[in-house]
């Protein structure tokens, strides 16, 4: 009897060896026909040194920060060495203790896995799992597939090991990893979770990440079904790094009751700064990449080559901009909407039913949604049926985004109620575009108000009709002209009838000089002097000085009846604090590839357009305006705007040229403010023409756009590292025009515009 028991332990223990060594003959089989490529092609020599894998363009700024970024993967290779070493350590602990002992195939794990079906842990060594990330992508569902890719993985993987060091493994590992939420990589992933660079992360930051390699949905730290999984999952990544000695064991007690802590900050077109300058950024590139192939004469892919483009834009002064911009729209918007209690026809004025019903008819068939109906065949029967069913949608306000329900047609006329505003600061003596805030929000208002838009542009073109007048008659600002209504008679410069324009004080008598007609906005002394100089003239200054959009040259011009984009007129001011030298503005200054070569350097463009002694002259009547004129709430302790005025009082000191302007019915509000090394230009009002504030007070550019201005600066001055200027402009030697006029304009001014009201 024992000696039968004995026979068959021994025909099962062969039975048990066979099918071992069968096993490993047939694991050693499959990886030899693996490597042969049997199942399918293998990376090359070649694919191995250069993986195929999508790397993202950076947008980095003047200060060295990266703004934004153009991708298909949102991924930016980073090295070994800006990796911290707890996050070495956690991934190692976690992933693959027998990393630096294997070469590429950890078999001791692999046993495991298999003598415990997969319930021991997985057998895929950090070099496996970078295979798959580089040449597998997605894993087969079909078991026989799935079994053929690993092979092919364990071959990769040997082949990586003997064609890289350990440390590039590892970085290029996290490089590949996808932790969702637009995170490809290590770098995005740090800058999106924890708003940081890779190597500045904190151990419990690290071991969060490599939870997330797990699977980075199951165990995600921003999604709130996963929070709790996340933690716990890290708190195993602490576990494994005392188990390897990376961590003492009060180490990881403490470090497992810290809470989940992250600082969330996505990377998408519309999150982050900058959003509309990235927007026009991109069709700049696209432009730029349709004329500068590659050397094999492709064509470079902004989203795919991993090219680094350099900009002028400061991040801090972008920063500020943005924040100012929303600090005072949220309160202007906050008048307006009380405002609108009491109008029947909110929020239009001025127009009929037929007038309304026309623009929310346009607003309609201006969206993205109409878009896709039309383009997806709906009829109009179908098409106005859907935009008058209410449905789910995500809103705009000031407090932050909200769920709702309303119809599409109810949200068109929702978003009319919202005012926008735009600010672009240039840097005058290099053209180089600071800042850049095409609007209020680019997820729900993607129309930008610096350079898309144009818009009447009132009293701030006026400078250019003086301007001309100084640089063309040699008059002086303290040369004096009546203010009395002025006729240009029909015929002349195309006039159909006489245009005799009104102050808007409708206050005459006395006389002026151009320094108290300029502070004020007199529009008697404007009409007057463009008569004296020829539209024409005043249009030759305005194009040289940078504005390119066509203007007719008629008297109107005068009272900036003139539709101006934002940028066009800070550049064109520019002129005036870079003593008369145009320079065109520049938003790009080096754009290099993945490796760094430089693709080409940009220079900046200039042209005289005045004299020194001009420009300066024009920069004198503008510090008027804010010492005597409708900027001079900037350095007074009363406005009669009251908290409409966002931040007063303001309190400034220094040497600021500036320019207020306001449109027929406030439809628009502008202001432009100058310092020696930066000019900014404002702009705030509704989409439509018929959205604005009843009256002038509310309604006036240094209600609606001046607070900006000055939020904006204040913020730039508080921030030494920037240094913005607080100097007066510098004389010319050698002036000639008599700048020292007598009489106190102040009390003039005040006499014919009643307070620190724009006209």
């Amino acid at each position: 009897m024992a000696k039968k028991e004995l026979t068959n332990y021994n025909k099962y223990l062969k039975w048990f060896w066979g099918i071992v060594l069968g096993g490993i003959m047939f694991i050693i089989l499959m990886f030899f026909i693996a490597s042969l490529g049997g199942f399918g092609a293998l990376p090359s020599f070649e694919d191995l040194e250069n993986p195929q894998s999508n790397l993202a363009t950076e947008v980095i700024s003047a200060d060295g920060v990266t703004i934004g970024k153009y991708a298909k993967e949102n991924r930016t290779p980073i090295t070994y060495k800006e990796l911290p070493q707890n996050l070495v350590n956690a991934l190692i602990a976690t992933e693959d203790e027998r990393f630096y002992e294997h070469s590429g195939i950890d078999f001791r794990g692999t046993a495991r896995a298999v003598i415990k079906l997969g319930r021991g842990g997985g057998a895929s060594t950090i070099t496996q799992q970078l295979a798959k990330n580089l040449f597998t992508k997605n894993a087969s569902s079909n078991k026989i597939k799935r079994v053929l890719q690993k092979m092919k993985e364990w071959v990769v993987a040997i082949k990586l090991e003997r064609q890289y060091t350990k440390e590039e493994i590892i970085a290029m590992y996290l490089n590949t990893q996808d932790f969702i939420f637009n995170a490809v990589g290590i770098r995005s992933a740090s800058r999106i979770y924890f708003g940081k660079e890779a190597k500045d992360l904190d151990l419990q930051e690290a071991a969060i990440i490599v939870a997330m390699l797990k699977n980075p949905r199951q165990y995600n730290p921003n999604r709130a079904i996963s929070k709790d999984k996340s933690l716990e999952r890290r708190n195993v990544v602490f576990a494994q790094m005392k188990k390897n000695g990376f961590i003492t064991d009060e180490e990881k007690d403490s470090l497992q009751q810290l809470p989940l802590k992250i600082h969330f900050n996505p990377e998408s077109h519309s999150d982050g700064y900058a959003t509309y300058f990235r927007a026009h950024l991109q069709k700049v590139m696209r432009n730029w990449v349709e004329n500068n192939p590659k050397p094999d004469g492709e064509q470079y892919d902004i989203f795919r080559d991993g090219l680094k483009i350099y900009v002028t834009i400061d991040s801090r002064i972008q920063k500020y901009a943005e924040e100012a911009v929303k600090e005072h729209m949220a309160n202007l918007q906050s008048y307006f909407f009380a405002e609108q209690k009491r109008n029947k026809n909110a929020p239009f004025y001025d127009i009929g039913k037929d007038d309304v019903n026309g623009i929310l008819e346009r607003g309609k068939r201006n969206s993205d949604r109409y878009r896709r109906l039309k383009a997806a065949g709906k009829s109009k029967t179908e098409i106005d049926e859907i935009f008058n069913t209410k449905t789910d949608m995500t809103v705009f306000s000031w407090k932050g985004d909200f769920d709702t329900i309303m119809s599409p047609n109810d949200s068109i006329r929702y978003y009319k109620f919202f005012l926008r505003s735009g600010l672009v600061s240039i840097e005058p003596q290099s053209g180089h575009i600071k800042a850049w805030v095409g609007g209020i929000d680019n997820k729900h208002f993607s129309y930008d108000a610096v350079n898309q838009q144009k818009r009447q542009v009132g009293s701030t073109f006026k400078p250019f009709v003086y301007a001309t007048a100084i640089n063309q008659l040699g008059m002086s600002p303290c040369d004096e002209l009546p203010n009395i209504r002025y006729t240009i008679p029909s015929g002349k410069y195309g006039l159909i009838q006489d245009w005799t324009p009104e102050n808007a004080d409708n206050k005459y008598g006395g006389m002026l000089t151009l320094k108290e007609g300029l502070a004020g906005s007199v529009n008697t002394i404007s009409t007057r002097l463009i008569d004296m100089v020829d539209p024409e003239n005043v249009v030759r200054l305005a194009k040289a000085a940078g504005i390119e959009t066509p203007i007719k040259p008629m008297p109107s011009i005068a009272l900036g009846a003139v539709e101006l984009s934002l940028l066009e007129m800070t550049s064109a001011y520019s002129t005036f604090a870079n003593k008369g030298l145009r320079v065109t503005p520049m938003i790009i200054t080096r754009i290099e590839d993945k490796n760094g070569t430089v693709l080409k350097d940009f220079t900046p463009k200039t042209q005289e357009v005045l004299s020194e002694e001009t420009a300066y002259v024009i920069l004198d009547l503008l510090k008027g305006v804010t010492t005597a004129g409708s900027g001079i709430r900037l350095r007074s302790n009363y406005t009669s705007a009251g908290k409409v005025a966002t931040g007063f009082p303001y309190s400034f000191t220094n040497p600021i040229a500036g320019k207020t302007g306001t449109t027929q019915n406030q439809s628009d509000g502008w202001f432009m403010g100058m310092v020696p090394n930066l000019v900014t230009g404002v702009w705030t009002g509704g989409e439509d023409r018929a959205t604005h504030f009843r009256g002038i007070l509310k309604g006036q550019g240094a209600t609606m756009a001046l607070p900006s201005w000055a939020i904006f600066m204040r913020k730039c001055y508080a921030d030494k590292s920037l240094n913005i200027s607080k100097d007066d402009f510098e004389k010319p030697e050698n002036v000639t025009i008599n700048l020292n006029c007598s009489g106190t304009s102040e009390n003039t001014l005040n006499e014919i515009r009643g307070g620190d009201t724009d006209f």
